[in-house]
């Protein structure tokens, strides 16, 4: 019976050679398709992490700024209260300019109206 061919039905070699090619295709598309989606959540992972990076940077700029303009508030406080005393003590330099004042008068240096004048700019 050399001519002697089945027809129909694949044997049981066949049919066990038709499985394996279906299970190994099978296997190596389920292969390709966990490397994608490990992949693109490794991607979206590495985003997250960036975006909190960022978050976390614009926090810190954020704080420092604060902490800047707290300085600069208490700076500003710090100037403010030394500048304070100095109308107390403007108070003698008042008297000190009328002095100088009479005695520029008293030298004909000034006249009547420019001691009157100078003197109510420093009073007022």
């Amino acid at each position: 019976m050399p001519g002697f061919r089945r027809v129909g039905r694949p044997g049981l070699i066949g049919m066990a050679a038709r499985t394996a090619v279906v299970a190994g295709t099978a296997t190596a598309v389920s292969g390709n398709v966990a490397r994608r989606q490990q992949g693109r959540a490794e991607q979206q992972q590495e985003a997250q992490a960036y975006e909190q990076q960022q978050a976390a940077a614009q926090q810190q700029a954020y704080a420092q700024q604060q902490a800047a303009a707290q300085q600069q508030a208490y700076a500003q406080q710090q100037a403010a209260a030394q500048a304070a005393p100095a109308p107390a003590a403007g108070g003698t330099d008042v008297v000190a300019e009328l002095q100088k004042l009479g005695d520029l008068k008293a030298q004909g240096l000034l006249s009547d109206e420019e001691f009157a004048a100078a003197k109510a700019k420093l009073l007022g």
